[in-house]
């Protein structure tokens, strides 16, 4: 195609997937053989932008850094320690002024680390796109892409952009990023009500989703910030930040103090002043050093390093805690309300038991790590001396497009299907290798499973 769009769209007013694929294609002006002519992807380019993510909106290290400051109790000790060092007491100033700085730093350099953490979310949009082009099939970068482009997708891709999908070969896409289903969904090119959630438009395949198993190929109907994880990051973003019980309850923490130094400071004053008769030079010495005293310096240390330690926790976890006080309204709970088990879940399935004809194997060991082993009426088994087992695993193996990796921190990760991940696990266990029987039993051709024959 050479010219513009008669009537650009807009990319988040159109309900792609109650259209017929052979209409999509017309709106959008593209040859589903051909694809886009270069020159047209130059105009389309310009005018919608680039398939990325906006930058989020992002307060600067020292607005961050001062912003640890805010807290009114913090505003207390910092005028004991002015008041402090003004009466020559430079070392109880130095400590009040030392705790709050080491608090201060504490907070700033944990939401330094959640706003990096926080960057992975760009990485879910792929950085790769294999689409065609003037006829041809190309590798771009995904924040080339623009709608109208078409887009070939594989096994273990990433879905580059929003996509209206054209033609399917037993397709599955792992939506958990969008619906919370651990189950990949399957997919088919028929238009569905115009009314659908996002988990039941079946004829679509949404940026940052992972094709699990089989091929297809789609037409982008949105990019960047007009795809669904778009529209999702910008209620994120716009969502008004409340203050928690904990900081609510510092607060007036903070105003009962330091209502209660007021009185009490008055109250000694005129004890000693009018009853005592001291000085007025040492009864003013008298009542900063009882205000100074009466204000609890360690406190906000105190909150502030409990708070970073659950903070850690929950990384070990791999749950990204942006600000700190969200660890304590977390904590906070008492009941989890949700429609969905899988919402709930690792999305990790395991195999845990082996029928064969004549006898029941136990197999040990969670999730994709290839750690555990197989047990039959309490006792160990080796799978290398079982056939029957052996044969299994080597058919689970070798009718499987799952892939296992270990990632940066150790950890066992699954590009693919749930299930044939658990499949695969299982023949890890029983010590096959993939590449060696992959090599010695190369895969000649393919049936694939349809719900519907039971194949």
């Amino acid at each position: 195609m050479t010219e513009d769009l008669a009537h650009p769209i807009k990319q988040s007013a159109e309900s792609w997937h109650a259209v017929p694929a052979s209409a999509v294609v017309d709106r959008l002006e593209t040859g589903e053989a051909q694809g886009l002519a270069g020159e047209e992807v130059k105009r389309r380019l310009a005018a919608y932008g680039p398939n990325r993510l906006p930058e989020p909106k992002r307060r600067g290290p020292l607005v961050r850094l001062l912003l640890q400051f805010h807290n009114p109790l913090i505003y207390v000790l910092l005028v004991a320690s002015v008041v402090t060092f003004l009466f020559d007491h430079y070392a109880d100033a130095a400590v009040i002024l030392g705790v709050v700085i080491i608090n201060a730093l504490i907070g700033f350099v944990q939401e330094g680390k959640a706003e990096q953490a926080l960057e992975g979310v760009r990485a879910m949009l792929a950085s790769k796109a294999t689409v065609l082009r003037d006829g041809s099939r190309r590798e771009i970068d995904a924040e080339g892409l623009v709608p109208g482009d078409i887009v070939v997708l594989d096994s273990g891709a990433r879905v580059p952009a929003d996509l209206r999908l054209l033609r399917v070969k037993s397709l599955r896409v792992n939506e958990a990023a969008l619906t919370g289903e651990s189950v990949p969904a399957e997919k088919q090119t028929e238009p569905v009500d115009v009314e659908a959630s996002t988990g039941d438009r079946t004829d679509m395949a949404y940026s940052g989703t992972v094709v699990s198993y089989g091929q297809g190929r789609g037409i982008v109907v949105a990019t960047g910030a007009a795809t669904e994880i778009g529209r999702i990051g910008a209620m994120v973003s716009g969502v008004t930040s409340l203050a928690t019980p904990l900081t609510r309850r510092l607060e007036q923490f903070a105003l009962q103090i330091t209502l209660f130094i007021l009185v009490l400071s008055t109250l000694t004053y005129v004890y000693g002043h009018w009853i005592v008769a001291m000085p007025p030079a040492e009864i003013f010495l008298a009542v900063v050093g009882l205000a100074v005293a009466a204000i609890p310096e360690g406190l906000p240390a105190i909150v502030t390093i409990t708070l970073a330690i659950g903070t850690r926790i929950m990384a070990r976890e791999r749950a990204i805690v942006r600000r700190l006080p969200a660890v304590e309204t977390l904590g906070a709970v008492t009941v989890i309300c949700s429609d969905k088990t899988g919402t709930l879940t690792k999305n990790e399935m395991t195999a845990v038991r082996v029928l064969l004809p004549d006898r029941e194997i136990q197999v040990s060991g969670a999730g994709y790590a290839p750690d555990g082993g197989f047990e039959r009426d309490g006792r160990a088994l080796d799978p290398r001396r079982d056939e029957g087992l052996l044969g299994l695993a080597r058919c689970a193996l070798l009718c499987n497009d799952a892939h296992l990796s270990r990632d940066d921190k150790g950890d066992w990760t699954l590009v693919g299907d749930p299930t044939e991940g658990a499949l695969m696990t299982l023949a890890l266990k029983a010590g096959l290798d993939p590449v060696v029987e992959n090599a010695e039993h190369p895969r000649l051709d393919e049936i694939p499973f349809e719900s519907d024959e039971r194949r």
